[in-house]
């Protein structure tokens, strides 16, 4: 595909048409059926994609929270004018449409990955259409080359009192019948014919305008398939190869990257002490730290993956450099020694302090990271959510003193692969109160925790708001950690 060799730079000074579409008629929702032709730089096309990540996982949290669908209308208009929305119509057209298929070389390379993609962009598809206007609608078939026209006064009206029916059985009693239908082969629409939304009569289904979104997502959907599939094998077959110093790194790592604030720095005025670590960890620390905790507290050793992974949480909730090193040392020096520690793992922590090496102030996991990484035998980092076993999630999740329903909640999510959803839904059990944002960083929920905290006390809420230190417990008698099965 031409947009497969996209140049370093866009041409200075030249107009940007993309395609037939763009010019027609300014309408800013396509079927994406041919691709941008023109030059684009590596910096729009890592931005645009960032972009449109960041209004397709808002979507796709709103829905796996329930929304309906006026609800999902509005987030979907919020998160569009919020991330996508340019200057001008043909501006906002030309990231809509670039962004798209920046995304489908990026989401093309695995089944999960195609997955993802096509269900997050139909989503967004429905609910950009339903909010069109009838005219731009009727005017987006014929563009698209759909050929759905609507029915006649006619033959309405000889269906006119079992249109009503249906009406009424879909919307209440005091429904009426839509004034623009679609005849369509039943075949056509599963979705409403399923749900019985729509008049059958002798193999046509009688949509109405209002459910025309499940007509043209069907057609969307299917042809945004074909597509990913034909994409993965250009990018297998030549594009992988062809671009890998320049497109081919910033493509693979669009799946994986983390969209939120930068915790590379403690957001907090006061710092956080070792000794404060433990009860810290009690009221605000998530489950996958939660866990590293427990582990190095018992075993007084974390491999270097759960030692990353904790180290610079600890790090950015606060934990200076001097205090980490106290950390470290105390629990490894009972397994090790004093000497052990300082010749073959102070260095670590120095060097993620940015104090060593390179000088790299490195900056802790966010929640991709940390589901994406695969633990091996003897690791303790990486996700509960996604790593642990059935039982010992729910194990753990009832050692946090959560309800059963909240619980079976959390669970229900892991089971759909909704892991961050899962950490949001664990949060609003332990703090009682809902977490709109989700969760996508562990320091993230740190934060959120202690603003609460905070606000319950009357503080202030960027302070740490740190609770008083409880005197720890011996590991005997401390809820056992559990162990994930890998």
């Amino acid at each position: 595909m031409n947009f497969s060799n996209v140049p370093n730079k866009r041409k200075s000074g030249a107009a940007s048409p993309l395609h037939g579409d763009y010019t027609a008629s300014g309408a800013q929702l396509t079927m994406y059926q041919v691709p941008p032709i023109e030059d684009v730089a590596l910096e729009e096309f890592e931005q645009f994609a960032l972009d449109r990540l960041r209004v397709l996982k808002g979507v796709e949290e709103a829905r796996s929270r329930g929304r309906k669908p006026d609800e999902l209308e509005s987030v979907v208009n919020d998160l569009w004018r919020k991330h996508m929305r340019m200057g001008d119509a043909a501006e906002t057209t030309r990231k809509d449409i670039i962004s798209h298929y920046v995304l489908r070389l990026a989401y093309c390379r695995t089944e999960d990955l195609r997955k993802w993609l096509l269900s997050q962009e139909s989503a967004l598809f429905r609910y950009r259409f339903r909010m069109e206007s009838p005219d731009a609608q009727r005017r987006f078939l014929t563009e698209s080359g759909l050929p759905y026209n609507p029915v006649a006064n006619a033959e309405l009206e000889a269906h006119k009192d079992k249109l009503l029916q249906v009406a009424r059985s879909v919307a209440g009693a005091g429904a009426t019948a839509e004034s623009v239908y679609y005849k369509v082969p039943f075949e056509d629409v599963p979705e409403l014919v399923a749900g019985r939304k729509v008049l059958l009569s002798k193999g046509w289904a009688y949509v109405p305008r209002d459910q025309l979104a499940a007509l043209v997502v069907g057609h969307f959907r299917t042809r945004l398939s074909k597509s990913l599939t034909l994409t993965r094998s250009q990018w297998n077959a030549k594009i992988e190869a062809q671009e890998k110093d320049r497109l081919t790194p910033v493509v693979e790592a669009l799946s994986s990257r983390y969209l939120g604030p930068d915790y590379s720095t403690p957001s907090t005025k006061a710092g956080v002490r070792v000794a404060d670590v433990d009860a810290l960890a009690a009221a605000s620390f998530p489950l996958c730290m939660q866990h590293l905790l427990h582990k190095v507290r018992d075993d007084h050793h974390l491999k270097h993956g759960g030692r990353q992974q904790l180290g610079l949480f600890l790090k950015g909730i606060g934990l200076t450099l001097e205090d980490a090193l106290t950390f470290w040392r105390t629990e490894f020096a009972q397994k090790f020694g004093v000497d052990k520690f300082d010749k073959e793992y102070a260095y670590n922590v120095r060097h993620n302090y940015g104090k060593e090496g390179k000088r790299t102030d490195y900056t802790p996991y966010s929640c991709i990271k940390i589901i994406s990484s695969t633990p091996g035998v003897g690791d303790h980092h990486g996700c509960p959510y996604r790593h642990f076993s059935q039982d010992n999630l729910s194990a753990a999740l009832g050692r946090m003193r959560l309800n059963r329903k909240t619980i079976d909640d959390v669970m229900t999510k892991v089971k759909n692969h909704h892991y961050q959803l899962a950490c949001a839904a664990t949060f609003e059990g332990v703090h009682g109160a809902p977490c709109e944002s989700g969760i996508n960083h562990p320091n993230q929920y740190f934060d959120e925790s202690r603003k609460r905290a905070a606000s319950r006390e009357g503080d202030d809420p960027t302070a740490q708001g740190t609770p008083p230190v409880a005197e720890r417990q011996p590991a005997a008698e401390r809820a056992s950690p559990v162990t994930p099965v890998h």
